[in-house]
């Protein structure tokens, strides 16, 4: 598959794409950057902003903008006006932030911690329903990623990066856990993850060059050779949701690599020409 970089971004720690329908945007983060930036596909338009801290994962709103997890807590984003609004405040374990998130098929929002220090001390995964509850669902785990919902509803898959290993959670019963996927004894780990139509999960596979599409049962489908070291993330996009949208990351790269990949922090497209899964909007 043809892999474009349509917006050469330049972001240390690119993470978090969405689609918003009711734009017609794709939204990202760049999390050690502390900004938020989009691109529309239909223009080729692309912009940015400064965020008052970092941010790492958003819903689109029903009511028009974005629900952002940030190191302050939720947060309201009108990205129209360059406002942000903290709705619910948490506070953080010191040197703790933010990374994955991503809406599930019934509208409640799931985002993750993690120790901002390589995920030395562990993180957690939170759901925020459309009222703003929000609970501590899975614990332990040092770098949280993924977490996406299969299409049927029933399993929440969920990446230890730290650990090389997607999981899968039945979400009727989270304590029945087994091991989906995993990249032990290659040089990639996983990171974020999109699930298209079919139910097959797209894997963005931090320092292995690559998104890989899994079968439902969890075998390597597909492998996507991408132009940079550190895919961090993927989401589907565009009209027909056929666009498959991947963020990248520079950190951690020596200038010798990152000197060999001069598009590193990059925001890439990828026609896949199969439909993503899609995703309700936040009601909150």
């Amino acid at each position: 598959m043809d892999v474009r970089c349509v917006v050469n971004a330049q972001d240390q720690l690119g993470e978090g794409p969405c689609w918003s329908p009711l734009e017609g945007r794709l939204y990202w983060f760049d999390i050690k950057g502390k900004r938020l930036a989009w691109y529309e596909p239909k223009t080729e338009d692309s912009g940015s902003f400064d965020l008052p801290f970092r941010a790492s994962a958003a819903a689109p709103r029903s009511q028009g903008g974005l629900l952002l997890a940030t190191e302050k807590g939720l947060a309201a984003c009108d990205p129209a006006a360059g406002t942000v609004e903290m709705l619910r405040p948490f506070a953080l374990p010191e040197g703790f932030r933010t990374n994955d998130g991503k809406i599930d098929l019934d509208g409640n929002f799931w985002w993750s911690t993690m120790d901002d220090n390589g995920g030395k001390r562990p993180g957690a995964v939170f759901r925020t329903t459309p009222d703003l509850h929000t609970e501590r669902m899975l614990e332990g785990i040092h770098i949280p990623n993924t977490i996406s919902m299969s299409a049927d509803r029933k399993t929440l898959y969920m990446a230890d990066s730290s650990l090389q290993t997607i999981f899968a959670h039945q979400v009727a019963d989270f304590t029945k856990i087994s091991r989906f996927a995993h990249t032990a004894g290659q040089p990639g780990s996983p990171d974020g993850s999109a699930v298209d139509a079919h139910g097959y999960l797209w894997n963005a596979q931090w320092g292995g060059w690559e998104v890989v599409r899994y079968t439902p049962a969890g075998r390597v489908d597909m492998t996507i050779r991408m132009p940079v070291q550190q895919p961090t993330s993927c989401a589907f996009g565009g009209g027909d949701l056929t666009t498959l949208y991947v963020t990248s990351a520079w950190d951690d790269l020596t200038p010798q690599a990152r000197a060999q990949q001069p598009i590193a922090g990059g925001l890439f497209a990828i026609e896949t020409g199969v439909k993503g899964l899609a995703l309700p909007l936040f009601e909150g």
